[in-house]
């Protein structure tokens, strides 16, 4: 799974532009992936926001979910072209999500220690697509994250990880090149992107730098 540049959304720092044309300027400048990450949303305004990022999107990109299986069914069952869910170590239980959203669905989990690989490792082939290993650095998008990695951590969890990894938490354009080498699957950015002048600009310049960091096979 190649998840390339992987935009998560965060509504404040998106500003008085907002996610929609955010993440519209984002795709347009070749993101691979879109998480609507918004924890203090209520279940409607997620379903409503999800549905206007899927017209924006029109396919172009994946679209996630952050944290609520309960909107990401709800969407599937309105026709929302919704692509999955990613779910941190206090959500609900992956194998729940998989039963629910069903095979094809993308889902994402929240890992950054040895034993939440090993619970990765114990569930049934296919449970869970990829890993959201982080942070990386520390970072204000998410201010109860748990110690940093650092990029060492990272390659040391990605290259035990049962399932693809993307790397998540404080990056910048000059790190991608040393992720891809470190076996990022993907790398998810929130500010660099969010709070850009220029979206479109700012995520074609990080999507160059991770086509650029392409490794040899």
């Amino acid at each position: 799974m190649n998840l390339g540049i992987y935009l998560v959304t965060d509504r404040a720092i998106c500003g008085a532009r907002g996610v929609v044309e955010t993440v519209r300027a984002a795709v347009d400048g070749g993101v691979a992936a879109v998480q609507l990450r918004d924890k203090h949303a209520g279940f409607s305004a997620h379903l409503r926001e999800l549905e206007r990022l899927a017209e924006t999107i029109q396919g172009r990109a994946l679209l996630l979910v952050n944290d609520r299986l309960d909107v990401a069914a709800a969407a599937r069952e309105r026709g929302i072209p919704l692509d999955g869910v990613h779910l941190g170590q206090g959500d609900p239980a992956v194998l729940s999500a998989r039963a629910e959203l069903g095979p094809d669905a993308v889902i994402g989990l929240t890992a950054n220690s040895d034993e939440h690989l090993a619970a990765v490792a114990r569930l049934p082939d296919g449970t869970v697509d990829y890993l959201g290993i982080g942070v990386i650095r520390p970072t204000a998008t998410k201010p109860d994250h748990p110690p940093a990695l650092g990029f060492d951590g990272f390659q040391r969890l990605a290259a035990a990880a049962p399932v693809p990894s993307v790397a998540i938490g404080g990056i910048g354009l000059d790190d991608i090149t040393r992720l891809r080498d470190d076996g990022a699957a993907g790398v998810a950015i929130v500010s660099a992107i969010c709070a850009a002048d220029d979206p479109k600009a700012t995520a074609r310049r990080f999507v160059r730098a991770w086509s650029r960091a392409r490794t040899a096979p």
